[in-house]
């Protein structure tokens, strides 16, 4: 039997809440640097009519990165309530 067939539910959620939080941190990596390149470059952006594009990008990440806490913090409470100790 294969290691994660013998896991529960429980295991399972915890396992995906690790990977969505390796993203967040990633995602809010992604959105500091883009932040940064736009502060450094947006008069020459300006000047090549691209800052639309750069705009529209960090609007998605920080979108990304909101639905992304929102679904961590939902899940956390369902795992907690699966792990919870019943009272005797």
């Amino acid at each position: 039997m294969s290691e994660d067939a013998a896991k529960t539910a429980a295991e399972h959620l915890a396992d995906t809440l690790a990977q969505l939080k390796e993203m967040r941190h990633y995602s809010k990596s992604n959105v500091e640097n883009l932040t940064a390149s736009w502060i450094l470059f947006e008069g020459e952006l300006k000047s090549l009519k691209q800052t639309g594009k750069f705009e529209d990008l960090m609007n998605r990440q920080s979108q990304f990165y909101d639905a992304l806490e929102e679904t961590i913090e939902s899940l956390e409470k369902q795992h907690q309530e699966m792990t919870a100790v019943p009272e005797a």
